[in-house]
């Protein structure tokens, strides 16, 4: 890996800071264009895609769609979950193994963005509890009458989570291109890798 291409420790670069401020964004706008479809968004995608690339540097773009977010539709109660809904989704993927192939890595991909479709009513529902004082009887009714929106939810998020492996290899490709700092599985190399060997041969 060349060294401009490893991940820094300290403050971010000009180029990192408006690439991470332009992945919020464009994690706001998809959601915003999807609005029509209730609880169907890419914002799984963005978030294990982004984990993918960057590793530990992703919270920068996750946060600052949850700050979009927050600006644009408010800083109201239903935004506070916001502040850690995504970051759990970022420690699964974190914990994906990085040695595992494309197919294995996109199989796991998938289970870990519908598996967190289908568990938000429920890792959401604490939060509720506390705000509006639910009772644990209560929490648990709140969470068993959203099963349906969370089923749908999962479902959305399996079917994006398919774009997981080739959006990793772009976003991979266009960071090495830019001397944005990455550190990617091998799999999302492996691709550019192969050109590069027939290009020198």
């Amino acid at each position: 890996m060349p060294l401009s291409a490893r991940p820094r420790k300290g403050a971010l670069s000009v180029r990192e800071t408006a690439l991470f401020a332009m992945i919020g964004v464009m994690m706001y706008a998809g959601k915003a264009a999807m609005e029509p479809l209730p609880n169907i968004h890419p914002l799984a995608l963005f978030t294990v895609t982004v984990t993918l690339v960057y590793r530990r540097r992703a919270l920068y773009p996750i946060y600052a769609y949850v700050l979009v977010n927050g600006l644009f539709a408010g800083f109201a109660p239903w935004w506070l979950p916001y502040l850690y809904l995504w970051t759990l989704l970022w420690g699964g993927a974190m914990l994906l193994p990085r040695a595992m192939g494309a197919k294995r890595a996109a199989a796991a991909c998938c289970a870990l963005c519908t598996a967190h479709g289908l568990a938000f009513g429920a890792l959401y529902a604490p939060v509720q509890a506390l705000m509006y004082g639910l009772s644990r009887e209560g929490m648990l009714a709140w969470i068993i009458a959203g099963l349906p929106f969370d089923a749908v939810h999962a479902a959305g998020n399996f079917a994006m989570s398919l774009l997981v492996v080739p959006l990793t290899r772009l976003l991979t490709q266009l960071s090495r291109r830019a001397n944005i700092p990455c550190s990617p599985p091998a799999w999302a190399e492996m691709r550019e890798n192969r050109k590069k060997t027939g290009s020198n041969s």
